[in-house]
């Protein structure tokens, strides 16, 4: 039986940034190695990557984290929370959570067509910025009617006039640990992931 371990597993990743090795003011020869930050595609596992030698990335790119795959990444480090950002990754954040958004639409239409109820007072769809009690009855009611095809579909039958910028800012929330639940990102165990990474040994 497949465990949850296998089923949070990235096999790629976007680039946040590329974080060249330190320089320090007495000693001009760069120390440690260069880091790249970046995001998980399936479940939106924030990442520090080493990667090859020699091999340039940018901001935005696709990579594969899969072991024993052509990459331009060697092997993943560790996993990392939001603190652990540098600026020029949380500068990306949202527009490259837009684009992942954007690449699996229907993954997250999906999410709108069959979003259940938490409790008999509370809907997973209210856990969405700015769907109150009477937004999420108007798209329960539309979905019945038919299931929404796209987000352009959802815009036009409700009054939710982004939907790809609702989910992008749910799952910020959720990368900053302002939630109580997870809906779309792997949720963090921050002891057991640093046991794990510890134990891990690099990929060639």
């Amino acid at each position: 039986m497949e465990g949850t371990q296998n089923r949070m597993f990235e096999t790629h990743a976007y680039i946040l940034s590329v974080v060249p090795p330190k320089e320090y003011l007495r000693d001009s020869r760069p120390r440690g190695d260069t880091i790249v930050q970046g995001i998980g595609e399936t479940h939106f596992t924030l990442l520090e990557m080493i990667p090859q030698r020699g091999v340039k990335s940018h901001p935005q790119e696709r990579v594969s984290i899969q072991r024993n795959s052509s990459s331009k990444i060697d092997h993943v480090k560790r996993r990392i929370f939001y603190e652990d950002l540098v600026p020029e990754s949380v500068a990306e954040l949202s527009l490259v959570i837009e684009i992942i958004v954007t690449k699996h639409e229907h993954k997250f239409v999906q999410f709108f067509n069959e979003a259940s109820p938490i409790t008999t007072r509370m809907h997973s769809l209210q856990l969405l910025p700015g769907i109150g009690q009477t937004l999420m009855w108007a798209i329960l009611e539309e979905r019945k009617r038919e299931p929404f095809k796209s987000f352009e579909d959802i815009a036009a039958r409700t009054k939710l006039q982004n939907p790809k910028k609702v989910i992008t800012a749910r799952i910020i929330d959720e990368l900053k640990e302002e939630v109580k639940r997870w809906l779309f990102v792997r949720p963090p165990k921050r002891d057991e992931e640093e046991k794990n990474h510890r134990d891990r040994p690099p990929r060639r």
